[in-house]
């Protein structure tokens, strides 16, 4: 986390510039005076309780008009349980990518895509992407594993109790599983994996969600066997946490990588170098040098896994869909692979062991939302491993897309087309 001195220094010059010394530094002390106004609490998805937090701002009638808008009013109830101090809803451009043609376990068919983003050219070049696929046949995609885990931390007086403890934990996991299962109609114990460091113990509970995220369902059940624990231990813990961030929630870890965090999907397709030539204007032998240079760019800056931009398409569908956007930072790790077959033509594929996604629970069931899992005929229940599986052809999508057009030397022009107006610079 080092910064250039020559950076810092004219960082600070520049400061200086504006301020002296004494003035910079009186800035940065602690100020409690004269504390704004706390906001409003009570009655959160009310008319009631809107108005008293717009009162917060003044001259905000036309922000308001766009925030709280007359949907937004009439829908107010339904987002009652998925907000606090509520004030309105934020419209995000959503555009189809498509048709995706998937040959799942559980996806079956052709897909109209629903992302939700910002950013020009993204929807485009994963519609260019999933269009090829289609073209060629279609992608194969399966849920290969699947838990959501939450790690519990303990902590004793020595590593003699800590092995104690541990010893207990396993000779009593039927209880513990019983506990688990106890707190939720669909979720099943399937895992306990036992870290001890020291004085330490980390135990790291697996649930399978059913059709939910699962987030909020394993830290319930965690939870309860905490509270297990602490009343039943042979060896009590001086103090415990129900997450000792050994999990791989909500970031980037070796962890999860190496096992799963939610679902793990691998996705594959075999396109022809005519296809690919018709439609990425490239070969595959291009398109596999450049993903042999790209992987071991993705070593040498040290990423979890080796992939163009996952990130992209996953956080547009989560927000379409409902998912939890935040899970984009442990789902968006992976593995993708380029091959030249026999035939010439190029093997592709993707592994990504930590989709976070549900049809049920959540945010799948606010209006929006619902209506773009309804468009891929993916909302309620028996459908969230489907949605992992189409998730994974999008991601195959996106990566036959953005290396097609890297290896043409199309993929500044594509931006500077699609991204900016003739004006902007």
């Amino acid at each position: 986390m080092s910064t250039n001195y020559t950076k810092t220094r004219a960082l600070f010059r520049e400061i200086l510039e504006k301020d002296d010394l004494e003035e910079f530094l009186s800035k940065l002390k602690p100020n409690a005076e004269n504390p704004a106004p706390q906001i409003p609490r009570t009655e959160n998805c009310t008319q009631q309780g809107v108005n008293a937090r717009w009162d917060l701002f003044e001259n905000s009638e036309k922000v308001r008009e766009q925030i709280t808008d007359p949907q937004t009013k009439t829908q107010m109830d339904q987002y009652k349980r998925n907000i606090e101090n509520f004030v309105g809803t934020v419209k995000v451009p959503v555009g189809l990518a498509g048709p995706l043609r998937v040959n799942g376990m559980h996806a079956q068919g052709d897909y109209y895509i629903p992302l939700a983003t910002s950013e020009a050219a993204l929807v485009a070049s994963y519609s260019r992407g999933a269009s090829l696929i289609s073209l060629a046949g279609g992608c194969t995609s399966i849920v290969l594993n699947e838990g959501v885990t939450r790690a519990p931390a303990f902590a004793f007086d020595s590593l003699a109790e800590a092995s104690q403890f541990a010893l207990w934990a396993i000779n009593h996991i039927d209880d513990l599983k019983k506990v688990a299962e106890s707190t939720t109609r669909y979720g099943k114990f399937s895992d306990l994996r036992i870290t001890v460091e020291g004085n330490h113990v980390y135990l790291g509970i697996e649930i399978c969600p059913g059709d939910a995220s699962g987030q909020n369902m394993v830290t319930i059940a965690a939870d309860a066997i905490c509270a297990y624990i602490a009343e039943n231990a042979e060896i009590k813990p001086k103090y415990f946490f129900v997450e000792g961030n050994l999990s791989g929630d909500k970031k980037a870890s070796a962890l999860s990588f190496l096992n799963v965090r939610g679902k793990k999907v691998s996705a594959e397709a075999v396109l022809s170098a005519e296809l690919i030539y018709k439609v990425l204007k490239t070969s595959p032998e291009s398109m596999i040098e450049y993903w042999r240079m790209s992987a071991l760019g993705g070593v040498m800056s040290g990423t979890i896994g080796v992939q163009g931009h996952y990130a992209n398409g996953l956080a547009a569908l989560y927000i379409a869909c409902g998912q939890d956007a935040a899970c984009v930072s442990e789902s968006a790790v992976g593995v993708t692979r380029f091959e030249l077959t026999e035939q010439g033509d190029l093997y592709a594929s993707v592994t990504l062991p930590n989709l976070i996604v549900g049809t049920v629970g959540g945010g799948t069931g606010l209006p929006s939302q619902n209506a773009c899992l309804e468009m891929m005929n993916l909302s309620g229940s028996g459908k969230a491993r489907a949605l992992a599986e189409v998730a994974a052809g999008l991601c195959l999508a996106g990566e036959l897309s953005i290396i097609g057009a890297l290896s043409a030397g199309h993929f500044t022009s594509a931006h500077q087309r699609l991204a900016r107006g003739a004006n902007e610079h």
